[in-house]
Parts: structure tokens; C-alpha cells; sequence
């Protein structure tokens, strides 16, 4: 029995897994990547014969998780797509509108490599492609164990993340060994707004956990509203304009939601609300049908007949001719896509509004390494933006508590409840920490061996040999953990006193009385002063401090 990592390691997109047992071959997610050069990466052959697999089992929609299946099809995959039916029926409008947009893509760039002899350029795959995909989707249910292949069955469980969002319990059973897989997929906070909480599971041998956030605290969901409100009612009293970049799944929703309670409370006026994507259009249909499955706060509008998703004076934005039109609109909210500003119409009103110091963009979603919308949030004010040279003068605002990923706390909450399966001694599974940037699964690893358990951060293509007996099992966990050297100890626990440090400015209440907290932080202090003390004797004349 094998699972090889191939997305997803040591970054946040490209999630893909392959399971090998008792002659079966299953991926878990064939994702996309975004960011630096995810065109050239995207295409590149997978390193599997595509025909050669019985499924894909699917945790969720979104196209880092999804979007290369596909392409899987178009090289030769025949076999069966599990996934719960929400996620079927966001698959059908995501796969559709991304071949859409590559085949436009891919015909602006033909005709640009007309003019200097360069040859075509072909989309990564066709929308023929993507109806014979939708063909061999198959949906699966909540809690119902499906047999996938050959030693190889699955339950789908509840993720909190997004509609459709399922974390898989996959049984592998070859001869005499039984072993348990758990895969994460993209889990979302315990306190959850649109979605149910996260399934707990307790029973594992191998836990592949995704550690987006797994060295950041997000805000609470009350701090995160009233950050929304207050940029919200700044900047529309200010008779500004403010762009969200919004994912066009679960996180337009979710805005669409905010702003409505916004106008509930009086705390938003009148500016009309631009949603220019008739993807998230579609997208938003689907959440409607399935509201059965949201949450209780989302379904306490519904059973009073309020459309939790529909704020007063939206407007949808169908054509291009229109969505221009918005950039002489002065005072409104624009909702467009991709949330992380790689495509889509939100680079458009970008480069028609960041110059503006009069405008607002409001970033509610993870921002991936090498995206625009990354640049965006780091700093860089002189960008090239849908071919055209732009000074950033907007306002840039981040609010990371409308995030559909738990954080930190939320994820090492969600680990402790596994409990060591019988013979595993006291350690209990072993984490696989993936979906992440390399400084935030490092920290997650770290917080699952604070609480005991064993926990290792794969590299791109890495195989691991999986198995139900212990010996086996750790001395495999022993090759694939690196010797971390002190200095990368004390550098990673500075980083994390750096976010729990900015975590506790974040909470702290104006006129509360803090005398039963203050002598601890004295403490602590002491104790840093103490240590930074030792490390500048320590520290050679001249040399510079590390990075």
C-alpha cells in the first residue's frame, strides 16, 4: 500500500494524491495550480498513466482541487468521479466556464504569435473534454461507505468548507493489512457562518491534513463583521467605489450574506451592488437549492422566506459591455472574480480602480504566492495589470475571518480528536501535513507534536509506504522527518510567538481590566529578554542575522 503526494506540497494549490493498493490505483483531487507559472505547470504530464486509474475521489468543487480532471479525461481516464452532489452540480458550471476561458485565452495568444510567426497555443483542455468528464461523475452521500475498487472503499464526510465539501475516510485492505486514510480536504473553521461544522473523526492510521492557515489566527466572526462594517460604511459615506475579489464559490455567497445583514442593521446605505460574474451567478442557484445542507444561521432566513443571498439593490452583470460600464459608476460595491485576481472580471475593475486613492478593495479570501492578488497584498504599488502599467493607490483592506479554512486553532482542535487506533501505543495516527506554504505546514507540524502525535511534511512526489503495523509505520515516519536543525527550531517558535503576540493586540478590548493577565505577559517577557540576551553574546561581531 502507497499514497504518493503529488500536488499540494509545500503549497497551497495542485492538490493531488495517489493511492495504490491490492492492485488498485485511485486519486484523491486532481487540482490546478495557481500562481507563478502555473501555465507551464498545469500542463506538465502527469507522472501516471491516466488510463491506468480506477477513480478520483473528489473532497470538493473548488479548481485546486478539481480543475485538471478534465485534462485527466482528455489523456485517457476512464473511470468513475465520486463526489457528494452539491459538488456534481458546482462541477458542471466551474469545468464549463474554466474551458471557456482557456479557449479565450488560448485564441488571444494564437493570434498574437500569428504576428511573429510563433505557433497556436492550445487551451489545457476543450469543453468536449469537459462533457466527457461530467459523464462519469457519480454522487456519493454523507456517512455512506462506497466500495471504489479492488481493496479500496470510501466515506464521504462533512468538511464545513464549502457546499459539497466532504473530508474522506478511505479503508485500504490488502491481505491481511487493514489500513484507515484519513484526507482533510479543505476543512473549515469550528464556528462556521454558511456551512455545518466540520465532521470530527476519531479512528485513523494516516491523517492528510491541510495547514492553509496553519501558522495564522483568524479573527472572530464577531471582530471579523464589525472590520467589514466599518470599511464598508467608511468608504460608501465617502461616496467611494469598493471592489471584493471574490471566489465565486461559497465566498461571493458569503459576501452577498454580510451585506445583507449590513442593510439589516442600517449599517450600509444605498450604493447599488455590482455582482459581475454570471458564474457566481449559477454558482449562487446551486447554494440556494441545496440550503439544506448550510447552516442553521443560513436556514433561520430561509424558513422565513428572506433569500439570505440577495441584498437590496443587487444588480447581476451579464456582458462584457455592461461590467465596463461599472467603471464610471463612482459610489457601489463590485463583486467579481477569481479571488485571488489570477483571471476573470475583477482584473478588469482593478485596473480601472487601484490607481484611484478615492477607491477601495476589500481582499476576504486566501491570497497564493505569485498571484496578483498576492502582490496586491504585499505591498507593490507599481503593477502590470491586464497589460497595462498601474500605481496602486487604492485602500487595501484583508479580511481573513470570512475565510472558509479554519485556522490554526481551528485545525489542531479538529486533530486532537483522533485517538490512537489499537496497537499504535500512545502516538495515535500520523499527520501528513500538506496544503500549505512551506512556514505554515512546518508550524502546523509542530503544533501536532506539541499534543503528541507524529507528524511529517512531504515534498513534492514523495512516496510513502503505508501500513497497519506499528514497527513498519514509525520506521517510515523516521526516513521521511527531517533532522530540524536548533536554529530552525528557535526561528519557527519566534515566528509563532510573532502571530500569537499579534493575535493577543487583536483581542484586546479598550478599558478592560487585564491584572489577572498582566504578570504572566511580565513573565514572558522576561523570559524573551533572558533569551535575547544569550542569543546577542552568542552572536558573531559583524555578522548579519539570518533572513
Amino acid at each position: 500500500m502507497r499514497l504518493t503526494v503529488l500536488g499540494a506540497a509545500g503549497e497551497v494549490t495542485g492538490s493531488n494524491y495517489l493511492i495504490e493498493c491490492a492492485g488498485s490505483r485511485v486519486l484523491v483531487d486532481c487540482g490546478t495550480f495557481q500562481g507563478r507559472d502555473d501555465e507551464t505547470r498545469n500542463k506538465t504530464p502527469f507522472p501516471f498513466a491516466p488510463s491506468t486509474l480506477n477513480a478520483v475521489l473528489l473532497t470538493h468543487a473548488h479548481l485546486d482541487h478539481s480543475g485538471r480532471i478534465p485534462l485527466l479525461v482528455r489523456q485517457g481516464f476512464t473511470g468513475t468521479i465520486r463526489a457528494t452532489l452539491p459538488t456534481l452540480d458546482l462541477l458542471d458550471v466551474l469545468w464549463r466556464d474554466s474551458a471557456n476561458l482557456m479557449r479565450e485565452e488560448a485564441e488571444w495568444k494564437t493570434r498574437k504569435n500569428e504576428r511573429k510567426g510563433i505557433p497556436p497555443v492550445e487551451p489545457l483542455y476543450s469543453l468536449e473534454d469537459v462533457e466527457k468528464a461530467l459523464s462519469y461523475l457519480s454522487p456519493a452521500s454523507y456517512d455512506e461507505r462506497i466500495d471504489v475498487a479492488p481493496g479500496i472503499a470510501v466515506r464521504f464526510r462533512d468538511a464545513g468548507h464549502i457546499l459539497g465539501s466532504a473530508i474522506l475516510e478511505v479503508r485500504l485492505t490488502e491481505g491481511d493489512e487493514r489500513v484507515t486514510v484519513v484526507f482533510s480536504g479543505d476543512l473549515g473553521p469550528q464556528e462556521t457562518v454558511m456551512e455545518r461544522n466540520p465532521a470530527f473523526i476519531t479512528e485513523a492510521d494516516y491523517v492528510i491534513l491541510e495547514s492553509t492557515y496553519g501558522n495564522r489566527l483568524h479573527k472572530s466572526n464577531l471582530e471579523s463583521r464589525e472590520e467589514f462594517r466599518s470599511v464598508m460604511k467608511d468608504a460608501l459615506s465617502a461616496g467611494a467605489k469598493v471592489i471584493i475579489p471574490t471566489f465565486v464559490v461559497d465566498r461571493a455567497q458569503r459576501i452577498l450574506y454580510e451585506l445583507m445583514l449590513l442593510q439589516k442593521t442600517g449599517a450600509m446605505d444605498s450604493a447599488p451592488i455590482y455582482f459581475d460574474s454570471p458564474m457566481g451567478v449559477k454558482a449562487t442557484e446551486i447554494y440556494r437549492k441545496h440550503t439544506n445542507l448550510m447552516s442553521s444561521e443560513i436556514q433561520s432566513w430561509t424558513a422565513r422566506d428572506i433569500d439570505p443571498f440577495m441584498p437590496d439593490n443587487l444588480q447581476y452583470v451579464s456582458g462584457v459591455k455592461e461590467s465596463q460600464a461599472i467603471n464610471e459608476v463612482r459610489n457601489a460595491v463590485v463583486l467579481a472574480g477569481s479571488g485571488m485576481c489570477t483571471g476573470g472580471r475583477v482584473v478588469h475593475h482593478l485596473k480601472h480602480g487601484v490607481w484611484d486613492p478615492n477607491n477601495h478593495v476589500v481582499f476576504v479570501g486566501y491570497q497564493a504566492k505569485g498571484t496578483l492578488g498576492r502582490r496586491l497584498v504585499d505591498g507593490e504599488t507599481n503593477l502590470r495589470i491586464a497589460g497595462e502599467d498601474v500605481t496602486v493607490k487604492a485602500k487595501l483592506h484583508t479580511i481573513n475571518g470570512f475565510s472558509a479554512h479554519g485556522d490554526r486553532n481551528d485545525l489542531l482542535t479538529w486533530a486532537a480528536n483522533f485517538i490512537p487506533a489499537p496497537g499504535a501505543g500512545a502516538a495515535g495516527p500520523v499527520f501528513i501535513i500538506t496544503h500549505g506554504e512551506p512556514d505554515a505546514s512546518e508550524s502546523l507540524a509542530e503544533g501536532i507534536r506539541e499534543i503528541g502525535r507524529p507528524a511529517i511534511v512531504p515534498t513534492p512526489g514523495q512516496e510513502i509506504l503505508l501500513s497497519s503495523r506499528r514497527e513498519e509505520a514509525e520506521r517510515e515516519i523516521l526516513r521521511l522527518i527531517p533532522a530540524a536543525s536548533a536554529t530552525d527550531s528557535v526561528e519557527r517558535l519566534l515566528s509563532e510567538i510573532a502571530v500569537l503576540a499579534s493575535a493577543m493586540k487583536e483581542h484586546a478590548v479598550s478599558g478592560r481590566d487585564y491584572a489577572d493577565i498582566l504578570p504572566l505577559l511580565q513573565s514572558s517577557r522576561t523570559l524573551l529578554e533572558t533569551a535575547d540576551g544569550r542569543m546577542a553574546k552568542e552572536a558573531v561581531p559583524g555578522s548579519k542575522p539570518r533572513g
